[in-house]
């Protein structure tokens, strides 16, 4: 099983000075490489246009992420393909498969955020149809180097060459879901690998929704080999179960109690923390004997994972406590997921 990271490149505020968005973004680069030495398989940059987040270009990330590191393979978590022209992603996308020599990935979703819809131009009465366009263009791009294509959302391609072309043929795309069935059904048509975000609740109530997509994939005659599944979560790991917690909640609780106020959530408590935290719940946090040990329950309850990542820049944690949970993944935890 792959191990690895995603980012929204957050800035932590803690109680003591804070840094300057340079610095934050210096930080996530020196995190990105931590994972390289560390050994873990992936590394995902998200998209937002939000003040807290600094990753509105992933792609400029990634790309300067590529020129420090060796081995790890980098993504986006997610392009939000919706607001955005595919052939730029696409071209964003190969320019970064060339500078890292073929680690480039991409992960396409309609994200958790709808800034970038006015943003940019779009209704967000669209939000289906404006996914559904794009995806099947981006796809088009990814096999042929000529597109005929013609939509509602942007200018039809006559044959116009899209370069650059990647090192990988085609480049890897996955497709990032959140509960919808028809996200899931989706994906399972296309043959695409699916990414599933779960942030919330008891990681195994998705198993009907991975079933679908298995079933789908299927009946449209993809090899089952081609139909990956990967789990998104958030996440922590530290010496101890205890010491995770203790550096992880009170972070987590400010954030998503933040949102809440915008989603119309009630505010955390502990005791909801201690449910989503504990054996069945979705945050995989603990020493790196128990989160290895919940990797494993996790994908036994959903029928089989080949990918999971952490998101941990959520709960304004300093750096060096991230670089060290870095370590403690690539270190202890991946060969302990692998080994069991």
């Amino acid at each position: 099983m792959e191990v690895g990271i995603d980012s929204f490149a957050a800035a932590y505020k803690g109680t003591g000075p804070n840094i300057t968005d340079a610095e934050a973004m210096g930080q996530l680069l020196d995190r990105i490489e931590q994972a390289d030495r560390a050994g873990l398989d992936i590394f995902g940059i998200g998209e937002h246009h939000r003040k807290e987040f600094l990753d509105s270009a992933p792609a400029v990330i990634l790309a300067a992420a590529a020129a420090r590191t060796k081995q790890i393979r980098l993504t986006s978590a997610v392009t939000v393909l919706s607001a955005a022209d595919p052939v730029r992603v696409f071209q964003n996308a190969a320019t970064l498969d060339l500078i890292s020599n073929g680690r480039a990935e991409m992960v396409v979703g309609r994200g958790s955020f709808t800034e970038s819809f006015p943003l940019f131009g779009f209704n967000l009465h669209d939000y289906d149809q404006l996914f559904s366009e794009k995806l099947e263009l981006l796809l088009k791009l990814l096999n042929n180097e000529h597109v005929h294509w013609t939509g509602k959302f942007r200018p039809a391609l006559t044959g116009q060459g899209i370069y650059p072309r990647p090192v990988q043929n085609p480049l890897p795309v996955w497709l990032g879901v959140g509960g919808t069935p028809e996200s899931f059904v989706r994906a399972g048509v296309l043959g695409l690998p699916l990414m599933v975000a779960i942030i919330g609740g008891e990681t195994h109530r998705f198993r009907p929704l991975i079933d679908l997509y298995r079933e789908a994939g299927k009946r449209a005659g993809h090899a089952s080999d081609k139909l990956k599944v990967g789990l998104h979560s958030l996440g922590y790991v530290a010496e101890t179960t205890e010491q995770a917690i203790e550096e992880y909640y009170p972070g987590y609780a400010e954030t998503f109690t933040k949102i809440g106020r915008e989603r119309g959530w009630p505010p955390v408590t502990r005791p909801a923390f201690d449910a989503v935290a504990g054996p069945q719940g979705a945050i995989i946090i603990g020493s790196p004997e128990e989160v290895a040990a919940k990797i494993i329950r996790h994908s036994e309850a959903l029928g089989g994972i080949s990918r999971v990542t952490f998101q941990m820049d959520n709960a304004n944690l300093p750096h060096e406590k991230m670089m060290k949970a870095i370590e403690l993944l690539g270190k202890k935890v991946k060969p302990l997921v692998n080994g069991m």
